[in-house]
């Protein structure tokens, strides 16, 4: 993980100018880089291998409102390029990806949640509304 703290370190020094007024409050979150969200939190060897989650069921997904899919769809993508930005910085350090079986779940999910939205876009009595829905869920 020597590039990824290099990384860090050189996006922490471009957005240093910003971060200095924010960082005199105490209130100020701690993680204020956004570029810190395509990176896994720092975890010690010696702990034991975290335990992930399994995908989405569509039957989960069926309940939720349209508002939790949308949140739901842009955590997952957000995981989803985490995953991918750490899996390509590994690979060019000649690393093993740990966990890849990650990305399918999300993906799985992902996949899940536009199945979802079709259907209820295809249940809608209002074509025109039907339409539109079709066309927000291809742009997904």
């Amino acid at each position: 993980f020597v590039g990824r703290t290099a990384l860090l370190a050189a996006a922490k020094s471009e957005s240093s100018a910003a971060t200095t007024a924010a960082a005199a409050s105490a209130a100020a979150p701690t993680n204020l880089n956004p570029l810190e969200q395509f990176f896994e939190a720092d975890r010690n060897p010696e702990d034991e291998k975290p335990v992930y989650g399994r995908s989405w069921k569509a039957s989960e997904l069926r309940v939720k409102s349209w508002d939790d899919l949308h949140k739901l769809w842009y955590v997952l993508l957000k995981e989803k390029n985490m995953l991918m930005t750490q899996r390509q910085m590994l690979h060019a350090q000649n690393l093993r990806f740990p966990n890849p079986e990650r990305i399918p779940k999300v993906r799985k999910s992902m996949c899940r949640i536009k199945q979802v939205l079709t259907e209820r876009s295809i249940e809608d009595p209002d074509p025109r509304r039907s339409a539109e829905m079709k066309r927000m869920i291809n742009a997904l």
